[in-house]
């Protein structure tokens, strides 16, 4: 099993950098919420799967409870209501998808990666 290296998204600032990076290659974003059994499901399916090779992204990780305001600004920002959990894939500055609560699926998510002109290996 490999371990997801997980960039913490603690400040509000990281999304700019979010933006930024999405232009060179596409960004994932999970939106946890640490209390919620559903979360840690999707979280650990997700964990479970993950091949860094499968998934040329950089991995965010927001504790949205501990940082609530970063999740209302991820909505505001890319025009995705708000869910828990969630996940959304930043591309070029926009979110060209997402999804929540048991539809995070890790096929999904590399199939969507993977079909990205920028992704490819």
């Amino acid at each position: 099993m490999t371990k997801m290296n997980w960039i913490p998204l603690t400040q509000v600032d990281q999304i700019s950098d979010i933006i930024q990076s999405s232009k060179q290659k596409p960004v994932l974003v999970f939106k946890h919420s640490t209390t919620c059994s559903i979360s840690n499901t999707s979280l650990n399916r997700l964990e479970r799967n993950w091949k860094p090779e499968d998934m040329p992204v950089d991995a965010y990780y927001l504790d949205l409870l501990s940082y609530r305001a970063i999740s209302n600004q991820i909505a505001d920002q890319f025009q995705v209501e708000h869910q828990s959990p969630q996940v959304l894939i930043i591309q070029n500055g926009q979110s060209i998808y997402n999804a929540s609560h048991f539809d995070i699926d890790y096929t999904e998510l590399k199939k969507k990666i993977s079909s990205l002109p920028d992704s490819k290996n």
